[in-house]
């Protein structure tokens, strides 16, 4: 119900603006945004595996929901193929001719992104777009299902075959968090880099991975927190754990805020002029208020009240504090998507259509929810067959 009644309002702000680039803009967003939580979870399901721990029995279950959503982001992403000449100049280098008809660009800047257009053919096409997509969400595709069936397969095994799974995930996920992290970075430079096509980052693709494990980790702790109120969570879910999960939450926190401030710091260092403009477009006509915001909800807020034992060990807090962090990767998605276009850049205004980086991600994340919650409720919460499961049972020791 909130996903079609955010769709509608969606369209409402289109017709009153009068166009519709803003809601394909915001649907990149709200791509994004749901693509960090699948794919995200697919991650953080291979880290775990490979490391590890009693948080495993904790978020195993909610991070396969997480991944088996896949569908519905692949849905989501085919949409974005027929927006492609509306939001790329590769894919329609008229694009960059308007914006010099509206003085948006100069002469130097036009030319400049002709000569990346054609520079970068052989990889930013239309017909890569797809090719590379289509490869990507295999791969992932393939990880989900064999992750998620071999599970299965682990249930219903007995406790004495666990070195066996253990041994097993591990040959698998140790590759594959090095795959996914080279596709998921070959489909954000499609997806959100290739926007400016005159501007690159070698550290964008983990900015993304760090981003998506940031994500994830805050909502894999509003619903295992929300879960604690009912068994089998009441019981597993102990102080220490849930103490734990926040620490663990605000390392994701930290590692995050120290690679955007490395990339800032290494591009305005080198000070090149084909590197400053992207974070001058971001900076300049009232776009710092923007920068400063991203910058304080982000990283400031998460980041000062994660130090607090007090709010880590109390659930209602926790939990307002990983919904906060959600939001705030909602609002660095607009501040990096946005100041793309060449009407937006260095030029931060209020018009109807801005609304839709409102409407649009609510509607998609909203579905996407839905279809999680549906898959998280396909599956027992807690993987039985796992050998942490007599530990986490036993009652906590008080200390002095």
């Amino acid at each position: 119900m909130i996903a079609v009644l955010f769709a509608v309002t969606a369209g409402v702000l289109a017709v009153v603006d009068g166009s519709v680039d803003h809601l394909f803009r915001a649907y990149v967003v709200g791509l994004m945004l749901t693509f960090g939580f699948a794919c995200g979870g697919l991650l953080l399901l291979m880290l775990q595996y490979v490391s590890g721990g009693k948080w495993g029995l904790l978020l195993r279950r909610p991070l396969e929901a997480m991944s088996r959503t896949l569908p519905l982001v692949f849905i989501y992403w085919i949409g974005l193929g027929f927006m492609l000449k509306r939001l790329y100049m590769w894919a329609n280098p008229k694009m960059a001719d308007d914006a010099f008809n509206a003085k948006l660009i100069t002469a130097e800047q036009l030319g400049a992104i002709k000569h990346c257009i054609e520079w970068k053919h052989p990889m930013l096409n239309v017909g890569s777009f797809w090719v590379a997509g289509l490869v990507c969400f295999a791969i992932w595709g393939w990880y989900t299902w064999r992750l998620n069936t071999l599970s299965l397969k682990r249930e219903a095994d007995t406790l004495a075959s666990t070195p066996y799974w253990i041994k097993k995930f591990e040959n698998l996920s140790g590759p594959g968090i090095v795959v996914y992290s080279l596709t998921m970075t070959a489909a954000v430079i499609y997806w959100v880099m290739s926007m400016d096509v005159t501007w690159y980052s070698s550290v964008y693709g983990l900015l993304f991975l760090v981003g998506q494990a940031y994500q994830v980790m805050a909502l894999a702790l509003i619903t295992s927190l929300s879960l604690s109120g009912a068994e089998p969570f009441k019981t597993i879910l102990r102080g220490t754990e849930q103490y734990d999960l926040g620490k663990f939450t605000f390392a994701f926190v930290m590692l995050n805020m120290y690679l955007a401030f490395g990339q800032f710091l290494i591009i305005w260092s080198g000070n090149l002029p084909e590197e400053i403009p992207w974070y001058m477009d971001r900076i300049n006509g009232h776009w710092g208020i923007i920068c400063t915001l991203d910058f304080m909800f982000h990283w400031l807020v998460p980041f000062s009240l994660l130090l607090s034992k007090d709010i880590k060990k109390n659930k209602k807090r926790l939990i307002r504090v990983a919904q906060w962090m959600i939001f705030a990767k909602a609002f660095d998605l607009f501040w990096l998507v946005e100041p793309n276009f060449k009407d937006a850049a260095r030029n931060l205004h209020f018009s109807w259509g801005i609304l839709e980086y409102i409407a649009v991600p609510v509607s998609m994340t909203a579905l996407w929810v839905a279809y999680y919650c549906t898959q998280l409720k396909s599956r027992p919460l807690v993987q039985t067959n796992d050998p942490h499961l007599a530990e986490i049972l036993e009652p906590e020791h008080a200390h002095a």
